[in-house]
């Protein structure tokens, strides 16, 4: 199995120490996966910078202005929770260009699947402003450029939090089925199972709102009874991924429960849909996931599901914190009943 990676020292140029997204993320993650051996394994994926018409497939253009504008004066925030250093907006164009790259990378079969370490995160940004921790979309910038190659796309994003921007992009586009499962009520406050698509596109938005406490149990129910079905329906040609980890139980900024060997098996699922329905086709983009260790540990996991290799390295075991686990059923029952998977 020929798995790629992008990466490049540019996107720690995005930094502010006391920020919880801020370099540390990758360099924290790199050197687990030398430490792990791991980074052996990979074909390397060189980025290149997201053009200015790339960006506006998705963005518009006071949007990307505001951020070049920003970074050129120096550290800014553009609102209370979303920073500019003054090497930003490189590294923005560079996380867009690269998981443009490894989308190209996956198409022209140079290698089997990939993962795009990139940085800052994309699911939150809109075609009108930065937020959330994000400056440009790259799931969707990069999902725009595969749809230049293939009828229908699948974004599967399990970040704790609803990536509306992402949903935004795409929520009058049949062409794209996005699957969205997340903590709610929480950040940014969208994401409700009344939220299917417009026009054309009603049911290619699917948004599963999950509440606070929910494990590898109930993110296993989402996949069986929600998400593979749906996509299996929907028959993509290509798969890409949000990959946030911060749902994991050591994470401080929400209140999930899943664990590096749920996150794993999350993983393997999407893998084998990506196997059955679009000839392996899969792309993956980290988002957010701001314990240092519980995100080392899940990205290196995820790097050895989709190389095949066997067995997962769980370090961090499960939450040692006694919860009363949610019951999802009659959500799940409502969520397939709207999209009628019942």
């Amino acid at each position: 199995m020929k798995t790629g990676f992008v990466y490049d020292d540019i996107y720690l140029k995005h930094d502010n120490a006391a920020h919880p997204e801020n370099a540390r993320r990758l360099e924290a993650i790199m050197a687990y996966l030398g430490k792990k051996g791991t980074l052996k394994q990979l074909i390397p994926i060189k980025p290149c910078p997201a053009t200015i018409e790339e960006l506006l497939w998705v963005h518009g253009e006071q949007q990307i202005a505001s951020v070049r504008q920003a970074a050129q004066e120096g550290d800014a925030w553009l609102d209370p929770d979303t920073y500019v250093s003054p090497g930003s907006y490189d590294a923005a164009l560079y996380a867009a260009g690269g998981t443009i790259k490894a989308t190209e990378a996956v198409i022209d079969e140079e290698v089997n699947n990939a993962f795009a370490l990139v940085r800052p995160p994309g699911h939150h940004a809109t075609r009108r402003r930065a937020m959330g921790f994000c400056l440009f979309n790259n799931v969707a910038v990069a999902a725009r450029y595969a749809l230049a190659r293939c009828e229908r796309v699948l974004i599967i994003d399990f970040d704790v939090h609803h990536g509306n921007g992402t949903q935004e992009a795409f929520y009058d586009n049949p062409q794209v089925l996005y699957i969205s499962m997340h903590q709610h009520p929480h950040y940014p406050g969208t994401g409700s199972i009344k939220e299917t698509g417009s026009g054309a596109a009603m049911g290619t938005t699917l948004d599963i709102p999950l509440p606070a406490g929910c494990g590898d149990d109930e993110y296993r129910l989402v996949f069986e009874q929600i998400i593979v079905p749906a996509a299996r329906r929907f028959k993509p040609q290509l798969i890409l991924s949000s990959a946030g980890y911060d749902s994991h139980w050591m994470e401080n900024l929400a209140m999930m429960r899943v664990s590096v060997s749920g996150f794993a098996w999350m993983v393997q699922v999407i893998r084998e849909l990506a196997d059955d329905l679009c000839s392996g086709r899969l792309i993956m983009a980290l988002e957010g996931g701001y314990n240092l260790d519980a995100l080392s540990a899940s990205v290196k996991a995820t790097f050895d599901v989709l190389l095949g290799n066997p067995g997962v390295e769980d370090p961090l075991g499960e939450s040692p914190h006694d919860f009363t686990a949610p019951d999802i059923k009659t959500l799940l029952r409502d969520i397939k009943k709207i999209h009628n998977l019942v």
